[in-house]
């Protein structure tokens, strides 16, 4: 065999070595690139990737701050936060919602309703939980546990939730929170709600929302790819909202609401000295806590239905025709206009019609009252001698009177949804009807008749004012709050109301009320324990044509006439100013004793033997009866058979009046 000539061999061993550069280079290039790819990673790119694995292990968790705690005066706690198991679901970590919702439905037993809201709510977030269920039972919690790995994105949270332990005693007041709804969520901060679920809906939750709410935290945690925590990294403390005290009495109201039980009417008691609420009632009334996760269709459903309306806040939003009842500040207005002073008097043969025209508009006492001044007038109701002074004082003067105790107007209480009523004038009249005011609209007016409409609240507050001698009140329930934010609460009358009378002119008025309770048409629950000032009034339901005497065995219960009484005490020094109106309570008399009784409370019973809350087992007991009670009602609304008013049969007492 012949040898390998030299240089073929020179030849090959130099492809060789090219090969090997040429690999060399190949492989020095690909390690080159590598370096400089791993370079860039670790050192221009770090911050971005570290933040995409953070997030990957690492969540930023709202923590929303517990809601203030709402009190009476006394520290009774009204509205309490109780903690409760609250299913979450994170959009970010689950890829078909809908199919989620549709497997935790028969866990959860999530509603129609739960279903419609959580799907929006997911649809729309994109990295903030959602809350599909609040108070989740034990069992529900256990049957998820049982499930949790195939619910990546799903758990089971402890939060706080509102409880109103005293049911429907401070409904209408109170108020209550619920779920955040579409409507809330374009309306609120979202930073501010981040990880909150409820939000104030009615009463004072919603007039002091900002105050009770408290500001966010947060918690940094890491968690497994099954989404359960393995450490809490970092925390911000949420910042708790304030507590708030009510001038409200726990006894008081009680009391007034177990005086009204079974009627359909309001009670609102002020204190004269500062425009602080004492009682504030409307009944019926409803209990507000179905609200808080989400009230049934069906449990609406019958409280909408129900005749009596127990969602209806009579004390806030009932307007009235106030019969009799404004008698006493309308009388102050012929001295402040110089038409008549306490000596002027009229004759009242039981009539009055205007000049020139034959119509009689009669007194509620056939054969009249004889001479009749001022104080005779408000002793014993004497609607003619108020027929003659706003003949001559006509509807705008006495508008302008009677506006500056806030009738026809907003009080300006702490508290949504306040109605205005109606105290008419020429102006007013011409802008609602297209129409000119007739002479004989202002002697309807001048008896709290007519187009004349007003709240218990705003009734309760006028008799508040003169009992105050003209102080101007606005009042309020907001006694005080404590907390990181500071409110200056209302502690005094905020003026003085322009009278061009004698200051003693307040005085003599409240003589006048005294004598309605000594001798006039309240003589009925005169003490000589402490004087008492007061008004009866009838409020006119259903209209009676000329010449045709009012027959209320010819009439359905609910066309009764409504019942008021109105009062302050004690006369020397008034501690106490009540209005309460009783629907179809045919008078005033009826409807004093209820009066009476919270004054004797308030005056007298505080002290001695003050009515405290019930014991916890009590109180449980109490809210079972209730609630029994309750699904009863709403069997018989939804049966749609109808329910038959409870009319006050009672005797009339011997009052000396109509009023």
């Amino acid at each position: 065999m012949k040898p390998p000539h030299s240089s073929d061999m020179q030849r090959e061993n130099l492809i060789f070595r090219r090969r090997v550069i040429l690999a060399s280079v190949f492989v020095f290039l690909g390690l080159a690139g590598l370096i400089v790819r791993y370079a860039y990673l670790q050192i221009y790119t770090h911050d971005q990737y570290v933040t995409q694995s953070d997030n990957n292990r690492i969540k930023l968790v709202s923590a929303p701050p517990s809601r203030g705690y709402i009190y009476d005066r006394n520290g009774v706690i009204l509205a309490d936060n109780q903690p409760v198991f609250t299913a979450v679901i994170s959009p970010d970590e689950i890829d078909n919602p809908d199919n989620t919702l549709a497997l935790l439905t028969p866990i959860f037993q999530l509603t129609p309703e739960e279903i419609s809201e959580a799907s929006k709510a997911l649809k729309k977030s994109k990295n903030e939980p959602v809350t599909i269920k609040i108070g989740l039972t034990e069992q529900q919690v256990a049957q998820f546990s049982e499930r949790k790995p195939f619910f990546k994105g799903v758990t089971i949270q402890s939060k706080l939730t509102r409880t109103y332990p005293y049911s429907d005693l401070f409904a209408h007041v109170i108020g209550y929170v619920g779920r955040i709804s579409d409507n809330d969520s374009k309306k609120l901060d979202k930073k501010l709600y981040a990880g909150t679920d409820l939000i104030g809906k009615t009463g004072i939750e919603k007039y002091y929302e900002s105050l009770l709410l408290g500001k966010p935290g947060y918690q940094s945690i890491e968690t497994n790819a099954y989404g359960d925590i393995i450490k809490k990294l970092d925390t911000k403390p949420p910042i708790p909202g304030n507590d708030i005290y009510l001038s409200l009495d726990y006894g008081l109201q009680k009391l007034t609401s177990d005086l009204l039980n079974g009627k359909r009417g309001a009670a609102v008691a002020i204190d004269p000295n500062t425009g602080e609420i004492l009682a504030f009632v409307s009944n019926p009334s409803f209990d507000p806590n179905p609200f808080i996760t989400g009230i049934s269709s069906r449990e609406y459903k019958a409280l909408q239905q129900d005749p009596d309306m127990p969602l209806y806040n009579r004390a806030l939003q009932g307007q009235y025709p106030p019969g009799s009842s404004i008698k006493p500040i309308e009388g102050l207005a012929g001295i402040h206009y110089g038409m008549m002073g306490w000596d002027s008097s009229i004759y009242d043969p039981g009539y009055f019609s205007l000049p020139g025209d034959s119509h009689k508009f009669r007194d509620w006492k056939k054969s009249g009252h004889g001479n009749v001044n001022l104080h005779k007038s408000v002793v014993e109701s004497v609607d003619t001698y108020y027929y003659k002074l706003s003949y001559q004082l006509g509807i705008d003067r006495l508008h302008d009177w009677m506006t500056r105790f806030n009738f026809g107007s907003k009080t300006g209480i702490d508290l949504p949804g306040e109605k205005t009523g109606v105290y008419p004038s020429t102006e007013w009249k011409m802008k609602t009807y297209k129409k000119a005011w007739l002479p004989g609209e202002t002697i309807s007016v001048s008896i709290g008749q007519g187009y004349f409409l007003a709240t218990p609240l705003q009734i309760a507050n006028g008799i508040a004012m003169l009992a105050g001698d003209g102080q101007h009140l606005t009042p309020h329930l907001l006694k005080k709050s404590t907390g990181a934010e500071h409110v200056t609460p209302i502690e005094k009358p905020d003026g003085k109301i322009q009278y061009n009378g004698n200051p003693n002119d307040w005085q003599r008025m409240h003589l006048a009320m005294e004598d309605v309770v000594k001798k006039g048409t309240a003589h009925n629950i005169y003490t000589p324990t402490y004087r008492i000032a007061g008004k009866t009034g009838t409020a006119q339901v259903k209209s009676i044509a000329q010449g045709k005497r009012y027959n209320e065995a010819a009439l359905d219960s609910r066309h009764w006439d409504h019942g008021w009484f109105v009062g302050f005490a004690p006369v020397e020094n008034p501690q106490i100013a009540i209005a309460v109106i009783v629907e179809n309570g045919r008078h005033g008399g009826w409807v004093a004793p209820i009066v009476r009784k919270m004054m004797d409370y308030w005056l007298i019973d505080k002290i001695k033997k003050p009515i405290v809350p019930p014991s916890p087992e009590e109180l449980v007991k109490i809210n079972a009866e209730k609630q029994a009670a309750k699904l009863q009602r709403a069997a018989l609304v939804l049966s749609g058979k109808p329910i038959i008013a409870k009319p006050n049969t009672a005797k009339l007492p011997a009052v000396g009046g109509a009023d």
